[in-house]
Parts: C-alpha cells; sequence; structure tokens
C-alpha cells in the first residue's frame, strides 16, 4: 500500500497586523457617544448572495493523504451494476433488466482500487437475475456476486408467501448469494402494488420471505427509512436542504408516509421475530446520526450486522464516536459504498462510481486526516460540512475491508 502524503506549505508570514485598538473599523462615527465600537455597517450588495453559489473554500493548512489502494483487498457488498426496467410508484417489477455497466469496464477499476469482488444487489428476479448472473459473475468468477430481489409484483395475490419462497429457493440455485430489499417496502409498495393501503416492513405476509432467506442461508440486506432529515419540513431548519431541493422525491415527511420512528420500529419487529435470519442493515440501519440507537439494536440482536455505503459523511462529522463504534462492532461492519456507474450515478457524487469515490471512503478509515470532502463534488452534496479520518488499526480494517463480509457470504478468506 503506498500512501501519497501532501503537507500544504505554510502561508507565507503576514504582515504586521494591527489590533482592533490601534485600527478602529472605518465606519465609526467620531463623537457617537454610547455607539457599539463592533458595529459597522453591513455590506447590502452582498446580501443576495444565493445559496448554491456559495462555494467557501477552506483556508485550514492540513495534511492530505492520498490513499490509491487499500491496506488489505476490499470486498464492496453495495454497488448497484444494475436494476429492473419496470417501475410502478417506486415498486421495480417483472423480468426485464438495465445494465449500468460491464465486467470489462469495470474490472480495471477494481484492479486499481484494490476491489477483490463487487455485490450487486439489484440482480432482479426470474430470467432477470439470471441474466445478470451469467453476465457478472460467470463472466468474470469470484470478482461478482449477485443478489436476488423480491418479488413484489405477485404481492395481491393468495398464494404470495409460497410463491416468494419458491422465487428465493429458484435464486438461490441460479446462484444469487442474498437478497435485497429497497426502501420499496415501507415506502412505496401497496396492497394491489401501486394502489391501496401501504403495506409495513412487518406485514405477516413476508414472515415466509424472511423464513426462506434463514433455510437457504442467503443474508438479508434491508434498506428501511433514510436520513431522519428526509422526514421534516424541507425549511430553513433542515440540515439537508439543498440536497432535499435538488431531490424532492427523497422526502417523506407528511400524513403520507409513515414516520422515521415507526419505520424503524417496524424493521427491528421483523428481526427479533426471525433470529435465524441474517440481517445486513444497509447505511448504518439509517441510524448513522444516532451511533447509540444502532449500537443498541447490534446489542438487541445478535443476527444484526451493518454497511457503511453512502454514510462516510455521518460517520466522518462524529470521528470519535464513529472510532469507538468501528472498535466495538467491528466484526459485524462491512465495506460497501452504493456506487453507482456513471452517467446513472452522475446526479448522485457522493455515490458515483470511480476512483475519487474510493479513495475517500480508504481515507476515511485508514488515516486521522481532518476535514475534507466526503464525496467527489464542488459543494457538498449531502450536508454542508466536512469529514475526519478515524485511522482504525489494521486488524480492524482487515475486517472491515474483507473479512465480515467474506464471512457473511461464504468467500474464503
Amino acid at each position: 500500500m503506498k500512501a501519497a502524503i501532501k503537507i500544504q506549505p505554510a502561508l507565507a508570514p503576514p504582515t504586521r497586523a494591527r489590533c482592533f485598538c490601534c485600527t478602529p473599523p472605518r465606519s465609526l462615527v467620531r463623537g457617537s457617544a454610547g455607539k457599539n465600537p463592533l458595529q459597522t455597517a453591513r455590506d447590502a450588495g452582498k446580501a443576495d448572495l444565493r445559496l448554491t453559489d456559495f462555494q467557501p473554500r477552506s483556508m485550514l493548512r492540513v495534511r492530505e493523504t492520498r490513499i490509491e489502494r487499500p491496506r488489505f483487498p476490499v470486498i464492496d457488498v453495495h454497488t448497484h451494476l444494475s436494476w429492473m426496467s419496470t417501475t410502478l410508484s417506486g415498486v421495480s417489477v417483472g423480468e426485464g433488466m438495465t445494465w449500468f455497466a460491464s465486467p470489462e469496464e469495470l474490472l480495471p477499476l477494481m484492479e486499481r482500487k484494490g476491489i477483490r469482488a463487487m455485490v450487486n444487489l439489484t440482480g432482479g428476479i426470474g430470467k432477470g437475475l439470471e441474466a445478470a448472473i451469467e453476465r457478472f459473475d460467470r463472466a468474470a468468477p469470484g470478482r461478482f456476486l449477485t443478489m436476488t430481489e423480491p418479488s413484489f409484483e405477485h404481492i395481491a395475490e393468495p398464494d404470495y408467501p409460497q410463491r416468494q419462497a419458491d422465487a428465493l429457493a429458484h435464486a438461490k440455485r441460479a446462484g444469487a448469494c442474498g437478497l435485497k430489499l429497497l426502501k420499496t417496502l415501507g415506502l412505496y409498495l401497496r396492497e394491489r402494488v401501486d394502489a391501496g393501503e401501504r403495506l409495513k416492513i412487518d406485514d405477516r405476509r413476508f414472515d415466509s420471505m424472511w423464513a426462506a432467506c434463514a433455510d437457504l442461508n442467503l443474508p438479508v440486506f434491508i434498506h428501511s427509512a433514510d436520513p431522519a432529515a428526509f422526514f421534516l419540513p424541507t425549511d430553513a431548519h433542515n440540515e439537508r436542504y439543498e440536497e432535499l431541493a435538488n431531490h424532492p422525491d427523497w422526502s417523506f415527511y407528511g400524513d403520507e408516509f409513515p414516520s422515521y420512528d415507526e419505520l424503524i420500529a417496524a424493521r427491528d419487529r421483523v428481526i427479533a421475530r426471525h433470529p435465524q435470519t441474517t440481517f445486513v442493515l444497509m447505511h448504518v440501519g439509517s441510524q448513522a446520526e444516532d451511533l447509540a440507537a444502532i449500537s443498541a439494536c447490534l446489542d438487541r440482536h445478535a443476527n444484526v450486522h451493518v454497511d457503511i455505503s453512502a454514510r462516510v459523511g455521518e460517520l466522518g462529522r462524529q470521528p470519535r464516536a464513529s472510532r469507538q463504534f468501528f472498535e466495538r462492532w467491528q466484526d459485524r461492519i462491512l465495506f460497501g459504498t452504493d456506487a453507482v456507474p456513471p452517467p446513472w450515478g452522475d446526479e448522485v457524487p457522493q455515490q458515483l462510481l470511480g476512483d475519487a469515490l474510493y479513495e475517500i471512503y480508504y481515507r476515511f478509515l485508514e488515516t486521522e486526516d481532518e476535514y475534507f470532502d466526503y464525496a467527489p463534488a464542488e459543494v457538498p452534496p449531502q450536508g454542508r460540512w466536512s469529514i475526519y479520518g478515524i485511522g482504525l488499526p489494521e486488524a480492524i480494517l482487515r475486517k472491515i475491508y474483507h473479512d465480515n463480509a467474506a464471512r457473511l457470504l461464504g468467500l474464503t478468506t
């Protein structure tokens, strides 16, 4: 592993500054009794700068460590290399697939960035799943793994529980390595797919799905909820105002949707009901802003893991708490990015597959660098803050990068 370390040069010594006692504000009116000496006239010409045009540049002079390759081989458990082609009100249906990339396009990046394997979570169902496995897993054995998805289009049929269990058995035979659930369940799926009452995560019709995954040794990778700010008004108090303004369909505020707390509680009830099923809670369980809460979930349920995909922006702004979290749960945290190849991922730079994305993750995990960007973008896409590295020791790094996922997915270590 080679790390290029760049120390930015110190600023040239300034000319001798004059303190306030020597140089009062120029707008101070002489002889104005009782005037606050720190009060100055505002520049009205600068009062109308738009938030979207505000792109401040930090004046900090701090170490910049470039980690081009990770200290250990990486298994990225959270990528999207394909997608089901047909969607009804946010619910993917059918067996047709859209391909985001090919192995030939991905393998050079994987070699440069030390990526042993990528897991394509959105591998589809039926013939689409078979095509995804043929396209990726069989084209480059050991470098790609593919997960299947629920057959939600059959939810209104009376034999749905059995049909879903049978579909999982077929997926296992075809070579799927797990089951992936988008936030579709809980936020979009309805009684008749896109009509009727919204279904809850802990609906009993899905019990056979969770149980089948345990019987088939298929881990469940589930995305429930989203950042808590997505469930609040998109107003001046929302720290993700710009993100939600750019992606208004990501807002789940209002009576139309279940609350954030309701989604998390329903998820936890499912986990408790199915202790033999292995659950991987994506995006730090959608609780990266509340590490005490996700720690409590991990503490209660031995069948739970988390991945860190698309959440280094949250973890990196609380580096001391994050370091403690990684130390405590080092055997149950997986490396993931939520990467989407261009041009499909161009609108979400925190997920845009490429060298820059992986280098940010490696820098966060391996260094103690301060105040750097969490996404390759001029304006922070998730919130206007920077992050700090947590400098994990090698023993923990190896587990996060590789060994935990290898064990979970049945790969050799």
